[in-house]
């Protein structure tokens, strides 16, 4: 079972608390959506890999396919520890909206989950074919295909040179950043100022803005 840490475990492993995001529903919510996330693995020569990559997730775990060989399988079989990333981006904020002269306010809003976990290349056909179907129903929601089954001749071959490898997710942490870190009157004031520019992206990030915390209570009134 993955473990969620937050700042209330030994050691949090985000930063900025305000920005932490804990709900496991949103977390998982976030990696059904997202059609594509970040493999980060170890490398021989002691240089990190990061590679994107397709993925799905399916009883609690995450797969990904590719090629039976190459460099990021041979990575893989000779250290199993990976991360996985998955970033969703918001608007881009200006730094008028927030000073009229300093640049320093200009930022991105964004969600982002951060696996931790070890990876497995599968050999069961059924697993493999469950993965697989779980996968083009994600990216392929309208079907058009015969569904992928390890006993469908069809699929034979393609299951036998294709590989699949399961991500056994350890540790799972998230990061939502929607100006919490604001003043709660300021923050409304970035609100407004992305709703009025009226891009469909802002009119997103209001929303997130405003099912993400509440930012501090500071000037409250």
């Amino acid at each position: 079972m993955a473990v969620i840490e937050t700042s209330a475990t030994k050691k949090s492993v985000v930063r900025r608390a305000d920005y932490e995001m804990t709900d496991r529903d949103r977390m998982e919510r976030l990696l059904e959506e997202a059609t594509h996330g970040y493999l980060g693995v170890a490398g021989p020569d002691g240089w990190p890999r990061v590679v994107p990559l397709n993925f799905v997730t399916l009883q609690g775990k995450l797969y990904f396919h590719g090629a039976t060989e190459g460099e990021k399988m041979a990575f893989l079989t000779a250290d199993d520890r990976v991360t996985f990333v998955v970033v969703e981006d918001f608007s881009l904020v200006p730094s008028y909206f927030n000073d009229p002269r300093l640049a320093c306010p200009a930022t991105q809003y964004y969600k982002a989950v951060d696996i931790r976990g070890r990876a497995r290349i599968v050999s069961d056909l059924d697993e493999k074919a469950g993965a697989l179907q779980a996968l083009m129903e994600k990216l392929q929601p309208e079907g058009g295909h015969a569904p992928i089954a390890a006993g469908d001749p069809l699929y034979r071959k393609s299951l036998q040179t294709t590989a699949v490898v399961a991500i056994e997710i350890e540790r799972m942490t998230a990061k939502f950043k929607f100006g919490q870190n604001l003043p709660a009157s300021k923050r409304e004031s970035v609100a407004g100022q992305l709703a009025a520019r009226g891009c469909p992206i802002d009119h997103r990030t209001v929303e997130q803005m405003r099912s993400t915390g509440r930012g501090s209570k500071d000037d409250q009134t």
